[in-house]
């Protein structure tokens, strides 16, 4: 599936029927930031995302919070206590942290995957 990226952001590209037009939002923020953004063509969907975008980074700035980023890179996975132990195991034993085994574990599944 395809993604709009800018400026370390990802989005969503979707069709509206009913609408005839092209619409996505940000995707990976928090449930309480949500970025949209329309048009009815591939570049004015573009556009209005970036520009979505740097209305919202202005809008941090002047208020003076920090932007909210897509994913965060903190990552909650459940798996069973003894993978848990296996993993904390090889770590320990790698001179590592369960972190970084996991890590590494993922960049070369995607790297794999390519």
């Amino acid at each position: 599936m395809e993604r709009l990226k800018y400026k370390g952001y990802s989005g969503s590209i979707e069709y509206s029927n009913s609408d005839n037009c092209l619409y996505g939002k940000v995707i990976g923020l928090d449930k309480g930031t949500c970025i949209t953004y329309e048009g009815n063509t591939a570049s004015e969907l573009y556009e209005d995302f970036k520009g979505a975008i740097d209305d919202y980074l202005d809008y941090c700035k002047e208020k003076g919070v920090k932007p909210k980023k897509s994913y965060s890179g903190t990552l909650n996975i459940r798996i069973p206590s003894e993978l848990h132990c296996q993993v904390a195991m090889l770590a320990e034993h790698s001179g590592t942290s369960i972190n970084s085994i996991i890590r590494h574990s993922l960049e070369n599944r995607i790297q794999y995957a390519n």
